[in-house]
């Protein structure tokens, strides 16, 4: 899965239309639509920036004119929510204003695209609890959302502490971290007055993870980091010394609070694992998994998809099985089997877990190399894989990938969660490369984010259906190039990710839809396809956490296949695999429903061409 900042070379019908898209604004006549768009997407994008600073440092944009966002943190107060809701409606009322008929094709693409993030929000915003996770989350303070479990990260690896007024920035940024953590226990407090609190075990994590976090000055790493890298620098000494007294009065009382307000909650939480439990719970689930999956299906469509998928996909799993003599017991047992097999596991320690790191990087350098063979571009940018920082562990998804510093000067990241090195088997690690580096989430974000044809609106946004179906994708391409030629075991690890996507559309909506208790989810991970036990709990409690997301992987995924297999039928020997990925991931990162629209032009005009 991916992690974006605020989240996001054009299908065109034709290389005239993409000319005209790409013309710069001085090149239109002044009072034309196409101009007033791009005028009105500059200054959304950079009321963007301003309302979340440090999405503006991740993408290496807080300097220049916006170097003052450096030093500055979102509000994440009633404040900060009301600001985002009307400036939802304001933007919205002004791309209203804009005639769409007047736009070119690409400018269309960019409207429609756009303005669907905007209506999405507002859907979202109707509901007055809640915060965000990897989509929608319905809990401001969970293990996977709340500044607590996001900061520390964000200064040690995001913040950038090259000179003093990098560092000056990096206190004044520490002490808004401990107004985001009372605003985010207010927000708490209030969402629980609604009776939108956690289930038990998810504040279980919660606190876990604070407490964990809660450790003297000396030992946090929002201290230890600035102190570290300001010695680095050759800067004044002192900075380590503020940013402990800066930890101990603003930080540490602001986070005892936390924790106690979660304690609280914690004494009177149930163990009811979905959304159905709120009064608005129905209409909460219907908008995030519309919200993430950009698409209008019901749960029960879903459900029945992900049913249908994954009796398929064991299938294809089982033939392979069989034709490597792995024949007795269920599809489940079998790949729990493989677990056990020599050479799978890595050592459960640091040293063993960097060995698992180093695969990873060189599993992620040998297919950059086989890439031209199917891409016409390839992104301009460093990629690496690291592991979980070990404080957040506990609560982190398995896997997740952010994207590099829109200059180049963070490299794209993937991270994996090796809490436990039993979860991660060798012959499962290659398709997760494949899906969060390359040709996946670091492929697609890469060409988005260099790609001069799309306005840093469209460049830095993003959509879990377009982004997690074009990864899953990936791992399927990966096959098909051959990644897997003399290792069958990695070729069945990857069709296991594969059903873990067809269940995760099962379990999400019994979840959130039939009332599925997180025991009955976790057996179908562990039962359904070998997963160890830790693993399927910490998968099972993000999807808890962030409702619909996980539906979208399988979703997207059948998405572009579908493309895929309607462009190779209608066009026979003009089809070329490399023109097909440039159309789909020319137009950028767009819902579902817009990327079907896309990808129908192309292939059209592709026919008669």
């Amino acid at each position: 899965m991916t992690q974006l900042i605020s989240r996001r070379t054009l299908l065109m019908t034709g290389a005239a239309a993409g000319s005209i898209a790409a013309l710069p604004a001085f090149a239109r006549a002044p009072d034309d639509a196409g101009t007033r768009l791009a005028a009105l997407f500059d200054a959304m994008f950079q009321d963007q920036l301003e309302r979340n600073p440090e999405g503006a440092t991740q993408l290496g944009l807080d300097k220049g004119a916006n170097a003052g966002l450096r030093a500055k943190m979102s509000d994440q107060g009633e404040a900060g929510r009301a600001a985002a809701r009307a400036t939802t409606q304001a933007e919205l009322e002004q791309l209203a204003a804009i005639d769409r008929t007047a736009l070119s094709a690409g400018d269309r693409v960019n409207y429609d695209t756009v303005r669907y993030t905007r209506e999405s929000a507002a859907r979202v915003q109707t509901f007055d609890f809640g915060g965000s996770a990897y989509g929608p989350s319905p809990y401001v303070i969970s293990q996977q959302s709340g500044a607590y479990q996001s900061v520390p990260n964000f200064l040690d690896t995001k913040h950038p502490i090259g000179t003093a007024s990098d560092a000056d920035a990096y206190l004044a940024r520490l002490a808004a971290f401990g107004d985001q953590l009372e605003a985010n226990t207010d927000r708490l407090r209030h969402d629980v007055g609604a009776g939108v609190l956690p289930p038990d075990f998810l504040l279980d994590k919660t606190l876990t993870q604070m407490r964990a976090l809660r450790v003297p000055a000396d030992q946090a790493l929002v201290v230890t980091s600035i102190a570290r890298r300001a010695k680095a620098r050759g800067l004044d000494d002192r900075y380590g010394a503020d940013a402990a007294k800066i930890y101990a009065e603003r930080v540490l009382p602001a986070l005892d609070r936390q924790i106690a307000a979660v304690e609280s909650v914690r004494a009177v939480a149930t163990h009811d694992a979905g959304v159905w439990k709120f009064r608005q719970g129905d209409a909460y689930y219907a908008v995030a998994l519309a919200n993430t999956t950009t698409t209008r299906l019901s749960p029960e469509e879903v459900h029945r998809f992900g049913l249908d998928q994954a009796k398929l996909i064991g299938d294809r799993m089982n033939a392979l099985m069989v034709k490597a003599g792995m024949t007795k017991g269920s599809v489940g047992a079998r790949l729990a089997a493989i677990y056990e097999l020599p050479g799978q596991i890595f050592p459960n320690t640091d040293a063993g877990k960097a060995a698992a790191i180093d695969y990873c990087n060189g599993r992620l350098a040998a297919i950059r190399k086989e890439l031209p063979r199917v891409f016409k571009r390839m992104p301009p940018y460093q990629f690496e894989v690291r592991r979980v920082p070990k404080d957040i562990e506990a609560g982190a998804a398995s896997a997740f990938s952010q994207a590099p510093a829109i200059d180049g000067s963070r490299p794209g990241l993937v991270y994996f969660n090796l809490q436990d090195s039993a979860e991660w088997p060798k012959f499962m690690l290659d398709t997760v490369i494949y899906h969060e580096g390359l040709p996946g989430h670091q492929f697609e974000g890469g060409l988005a984010l260099s790609n001069t044809g799309l306005p840093l609106i469209r460049k830095t946004g993003g959509f879990s259906g377009y982004g997690e179906g074009w990864a899953l994708y990936a791992e399927q391409l990966a096959d098909e190039l051959g990644m897997y030629e003399g290792d069958p075991l990695g070729q069945i690890g990857y069709l296991k990710e594969a059903l873990f996507r067809a269940h995760r559309c099962i379990i999400d909506t019994g979840l959130h839809h039939y009332k599925w208790s997180r025991e009955k989810a976790m057996a179908l991970f562990i039962d359904g396809q070998g997963e160890a036990p830790g693993f399927a709990e910490r998968e099972i409690d993000r999807y808890c956490g962030s409702p619909g997301q996980a539906c979208s992987y399988k979703l997207g995924h059948a998405t572009f296949v579908t493309l895929r297999a309607k462009a190779e039928k209608a066009l026979g020997a003009k089809y070329d695999i490399k023109d097909f990925h440039e159309a789909v991931l020319g137009s950028g990162r767009v819902p579902l429903e817009i990327l079907e629209q896309v990808g129908n032009e192309w292939i059209a005009a592709r026919a008669v061409a």
